[in-house]
């Protein structure tokens, strides 16, 4: 059972900076990308940022500049530092792991719950 368990989200300021965690858990053999999705009411899930095994990363373009997405692989774990936050950044922010189980399985994409981001005065 692999379980990514997020952490980090809140409310802040425009111009703040938040940073989140998503921690992959469970029987875990392998971890390829991973990344971070984002979904505001009434839109659809997008793609914020990714980050391969090696390390080489993806961003969306409104956030490129403002956003770091980083990995620990002894921990298996991704972050996603925000900073120079915008109220069109409010959403709901999931982590994604691309797992290898045990040897013997296939890839398979997991998911965290949700984290609330909420940018606003």
């Amino acid at each position: 059972q692999v379980q990514l368990v997020e952490s980090g989200g809140g409310l802040v300021q425009p111009g703040g900076s938040l940073r989140l965690s998503c921690a992959a858990s469970g029987s875990i053999f392998s971890i390829n990308a991973m990344g971070w999705y984002r979904q505001a009411p009434g839109n659809q899930r997008e793609l914020v940022a990714a980050i391969t095994s090696g390390g080489s990363t993806n961003y969306a373009g409104s956030v490129k500049g403002r956003f770091t997405i980083s990995r620990n692989n002894a921990k298996n774990t991704v972050y996603l530092q925000m900073n120079s936050l915008k109220p069109e950044d409010t959403a709901v922010y999931y982590c994604t792991a691309n797992i290898r189980a045990r040897v013997a399985n296939p890839l398979y994409d997991y998911w965290g719950q949700g984290t609330q981001v909420t940018v606003s005065s």
